[in-house]
């Protein structure tokens, strides 16, 4: 008897195609805010069989909880909008995570550069 083939991507496939519609919206309605117009959405993770998309953020504002509280305000109306957007029977709640790979990498080259010294 054939199993029935699954497509592991399609996480992957729906977190992208979130990210993307949610960086369009935020470039779309946001454009003037100036907390959320610093905002570049660099990843999506797909969790809970496709119920929730984790977005990864970095923004050029160095105050991080002031960006986080920004977004977290405007999640239901990003929501409501790529409920509009997105061509899917059940929208994923959508949570915003800061990414601070960035940061990470800096304070690794700067160790890397101070061992010999």
């Amino acid at each position: 008897m054939p199993t029935k083939r699954t497509n592991s991507n399609r996480g992957d496939r729906i977190a992208s195609k979130v990210q993307t519609l949610v960086a369009e919206i935020l470039r779309d309605n946001f454009a003037e805010d100036a907390v959320l117009s610093g905002v570049s959405l660099v990843g999506a993770v797909a969790h809970g069989g496709l119920q929730f998309v984790k977005l990864f953020y970095y923004s050029r504002n160095t105050d991080v909880a002031l960006v986080q509280k920004r977004l977290d305000d405007v999640t239901k109306m990003v929501r409501f909008e790529l409920a509009a957007r997105l061509s899917q029977k059940y929208v994923p709640e959508i949570k915003f995570e800061y990414d601070d790979t960035l940061e990470r990498a800096q304070r690794i080259d700067d160790l890397l550069n101070n061992l010999h010294d």
